[in-house]
């Protein structure tokens, strides 16, 4: 780590930075952390924690997944009971597997407000090491693109399976086309519902004044590949463009990602959505639900088989997928599938 350039954590709009004194690795995976409040959140105003007063003192309550309780609790209990040694609070986890608040008390308001943000920190930290359940997409997945793809994937079989890498193993479900916009990990049902309302306040907010409330036409011509070698490729997707010319469909991604990266249900990872459609991917030569780096944002590169997508791009690399009029956005859950074979719905909103 860059010590001068640590990493920041944005937790409610308060910036921290999260500078690791000393590793050690616990089944759990807990990690002793210092937490340090930058210059322009240490003024009691930047707090955002709600502390009501007791009788004995002081109290706070903070939601978090049960998933995330064992980082807060350690090792033997290590971490919380430095967490209470150090802040001179009382920290109530509830069991393991049961959804619930933690309850912080304390004689001082400002131990208490200390431990929240301790907390607060540490869970957002280990919560990007959690696998992602959802993502944000846009399905492509209607009878005409879904036929043509599967014409592509017949006569690219047909004429480059001679090619290093080319079989019918890396090639994507068609029933699971899509753009992503973003990857989600929702810990539990209130976060799921959280998402799923924040998606038609972004209706309300943008999509509906960007879109004027109608579908937006779209044409899916020409493919395209991830890395910088044609010879060594692991991604290979379909290109997407507004039928009228215009950056609606970026504009509308983008803001997508700004608002739940601010609501903290999503970490940015690109400065732009990089609007594809992936038709081919090593991934899936182990795990046909898989989804690529830039797709899932945690999914690992190890143990992948390139293919040599020269003679492919010289042949279909202006290849005609079809044309439809995009008119959703939808939040869904990463390995559950409907009745249609594509991903299941949590939540979904219609431009019109």
């Amino acid at each position: 780590m860059d010590v001068l350039r640590p990493s920041l954590i944005n937790i409610n709009g308060r910036i921290y930075r999260k500078n690791i004194t000393r590793e050690q690795t616990y089944q759990n995976e807990e990690e002793d952390f210092d937490y340090s409040a930058s210059p322009d959140c240490l003024d009691e105003p930047c707090d955002t924690v709600e502390v009501e007063q007791t009788e004995k003192g002081y109290r706070c309550a903070i939601d978090v997944p049960s998933v995330l309780y064992k980082y807060i609790i350690g090792k033997k209990g290590d971490t919380r009971k430095r967490l209470e040694t150090e802040t001179r609070t009382s920290i109530n986890i509830p069991k393991q597997g049961v959804e619930g608040q933690i309850v912080i008390t304390g004689q001082q308001r400002a131990s208490v407000i200390s431990a929240c943000t301790r907390i607060e920190v540490l869970m957002e930290s280990f919560r990007m090491k959690q696998p992602f359940t959802h993502f944000l997409s846009f399905a492509l997945n209607q009878p005409e693109i879904q036929e043509r793809y599967l014409q592509f994937k017949e006569e690219v079989l047909k004429n480059c399976s001679q090619d290093s890498g080319v079989d019918g193993s890396i090639f994507q479900n068609p029933a699971k086309l899509h753009l992503t916009i973003g990857t989600l990990s929702l810990l539990n049902e209130k976060e799921v519902t959280k998402a799923c309302k924040l998606l038609q306040q972004c209706k309300e907010d943008f999509i509906k004044d960007i879109t004027g409330s109608k579908p937006l036409p779209l044409e899916i011509v020409g493919i395209e590949y991830m890395n910088d070698d044609p010879a060594m490729v692991d991604v290979l997707y379909a290109k997407v463009h507004p039928k009228d010319g215009s950056d609606k469909l970026q504009l509308i991604a983008d803001q997508l990602v700004k608002h739940f990266v601010s609501s903290g249900l999503m970490t940015k990872e690109w400065d732009r959505v990089k609007l594809h459609a992936t038709v081919m991917n090593t991934v899936f030569r182990k795990d046909p639900s898989a989804e690529d780096k830039r797709d899932s944002g945690r999914q690992g590169l190890k143990d992948r088989e390139s293919f040599d997508a020269r003679n492919l791009m010289k042949i279909f690399g202006k290849y005609h997928f079809g044309n439809l009029d995009l008119n959703a956005v939808q939040v869904s859950q990463r390995f559950s599938t409907d009745s249609s074979g594509y991903y299941t719905s949590s939540g979904l909103i219609t431009f019109s």
